[in-house]
C-alpha cells in the first residue's frame, strides 16, 4: 500500500575519489573503483550532531521513505522498490521525526540498487562482474558507508538503527567506529548467526549456485538463474513470517497450475510462497544475493573488529546507549538472540534496554508495525 502522505525522494551517489583507489576489503581483494548509493531526509542542524544512520535489511534499498521513481542505471528498480520499506517509521512528524533529525540510508556494497556491486561494470573489462565480484564482510559495507559520512562532513552520529542483518552492521559500527556514534539501536538482530540462521543460508546459496543458470555467476545477457533464486526467496521467506500470519495472508489465494514444472498448486499456502519467489525475480539479483548471504553467514564480529573476546570488544561501547527491540514470534532472530546480546552487553557495563515488541507477525513486525515501536524509540531518540 502507498502511504498517501509518501514525498518524493531520489537517489544520490558518492565515487570514492581516486586517493582511496583501489579499494582494500578485509579479505585483501581490492576494488579498482566503488560507487555508494545512498538517499537522505531532512537537514542537519549546525553542529550536525542530529544524523541517523539507518542500516536497510538483507534485500532491502537506499529508499525507505517516499517514493522513489527510478534510479539511474538501475534496471531491477521495480514497483516494489519505488515505494519507501519504512514509510510507517520515518517522515515529518513520525517515530524518525525527519522534521527534527537528517536520515541517512546507504545501498550495501555488493548490492544491486546503485552501489558497486555484481551487477557494475568491472573498468579493467567493461563487462559486468558478475561471479568475479569479491566476497565482502559486513564490516567492508560498514567501512564504505563511513566514507559517505566522511564525504557528507558527518563526524559522530546521533543513532545508528538497522532491523535484522542491519542490526548485525550496528554492532560493528559501534565496536569499530566507537567514537562516531552515540545511541544503538539493533531492531530484531543478533551479535552472530546462529546454527539455523547458517543453514537457512547454506540451503538458499545452494538452490542459487545449483540452477543451471548460473553459469559461475557469469550469466548477464543470457537466461538468469531465475529458479534458484526464487527457490532461495522461498527458503528464506519461511523465516521472515509467522505462520500464524502465512495462513492469514494465504488464505483463499490459489492460483492453480503455476507451480514449478507443471507442479499443480492446490493449496494456498502454495500459492502463496509460489508468489513470493516469483515476485522477487523482479527485483534482485542472484550474484547479489549470493555475496550479502556470503557475508552473512560468515559473519563474526570479534574477527572483523580485531577483539579476543567479545567482553573486551563490547567495552568499546561504553560510551553509548542501547535500545534492543525483540519480536516474540521472530524465528529468523529468535528471542533468545536478543537475549545474549543484552547479557553481552551489561556484563560489559554498557547501558542497554532490550523491549519485547508482542505480535503475530514474526520477524516482518518491524516492517508492517511500526505504532508497536514507537513510544519507546522516540522516547529513546529524544
Amino acid at each position: 500500500m502507498i502511504d498517501p502522505d509518501a514525498l518524493p525522494s531520489s537517489t544520490e551517489f558518492y565515487d570514492l575519489p581516486p586517493e582511496l583507489l583501489p579499494y582494500k576489503l578485509q579479505n585483501g581483494e581490492t576494488l579498482p573503483a566503488v560507487r555508494q548509493a545512498y538517499q537522505t531526509y531532512g537537514k542537519p542542524n549546525a553542529d550536525r550532531s542530529n544524523v541517523i544512520l539507518l542500516f536497510h535489511a538483507l534485500t532491502g534499498s537506499q529508499n525507505p521513505s517516499g517514493i522513489n521513481p527510478s534510479v539511474p542505471g538501475v534496471d531491477l528498480w521495480s514497483d516494489e522498490c519505488q515505494v519507501g520499506w519504512w514509510p510507517g517509521w520515518m517522515g515529518p512528524g513520525r517515530t524518525i521525526d525527519t522534521d527534527r533529525f537528517m536520515v541517512i540510508c546507504v545501498n550495501y556494497l555488493g548490492g544491486c540498487y546503485g552501489s558497486t556491486g555484481p551487477t557494475s561494470l568491472n573498468p579493467a573489462t567493461g563487462l559486468p562482474y558478475g561471479g568475479g565480484f569479491p566476497e565482502v564482510t559486513f564490516s567492508d559495507i560498514v567501512d564504505v558507508q563511513m566514507l559517505v559520512l566522511d564525504h557528507l562532513g558527518i563526524d559522530k552520529l546521533h543513532t545508528v538503527i538497522g532491523p535484522s542483518v542491519g542490526g548485525m552492521m550496528c554492532m560493528s559500527l559501534a565496536t569499530r567506529y566507537p567514537d562516531r556514534v552515540e545511541r544503538v539501536v539493533p531492531v530484531a538482530s543478533g551479535l552472530f548467526t546462529s546454527s539455523l540462521q547458517f543453514l537457512y543460508n547454506f540451503e538458499q546459496t545452494n538452490a542459487i549456485l545449483n540452477d543451471p543458470n548460473f553459469n559461475g555467476g557469469d550469466y548477464y545477457g543470457r537466461p538468469k538463474p531465475d529458479q534458484g533464486l526464487a527457490l532461495a526467496r522461498m527458503i528464506g521467506h519461511k523465516t521472515f513470517v509467522s505462520l500464524e500470519a502465512m495462513r492469514f495472508r494465504a488464505r483463499g489465494e490459489v492460483n492453480e497450475g503455476t507451480g514449478p514444472a507443471g507442479y499443480q498448486i492446490r493449496s494456498p499456502l502454495e500459492s502463496y510462497m509460489w508468489h513470493q519467489g516469483q515476485k522477487f525475480l523482479e527485483r534482485f539479483d542472484a550474484n547479489t544475493y549470493i555475496r550479502l548471504m556470503t557475508a552473512w553467514q560468515h559473519f563474526d564480529l570479534l574477527e572483523e573488529a580485531g577483539a579476543s573476546n567479545m567482553a573486551t570488544l563490547l567495552k568499546r561501547s561504553r560510551p553509548h546507549r542501547y535500545l534492543l527491540f525483540t519480536i516474540d514470534s521472530d524465528v529468523c532472530y529468535y528471542p533468545e538472540d536478543q537475549a545474549v546480546m543484552l547479557d553481552a552487553l551489561r556484563e560489559a557495563g554498557v547501558a542497554a534496554r532490550r523491549v519485547i515488541v508482542s505480535s503475530e507477525k514474526g520477524h516482518d513486525s518491524f516492517l508492517l508495525e511500526p505504532e508497536l515501536y514507537a513510544d519507546v524509540l522516540v522516547d529513546f531518540l529524544a
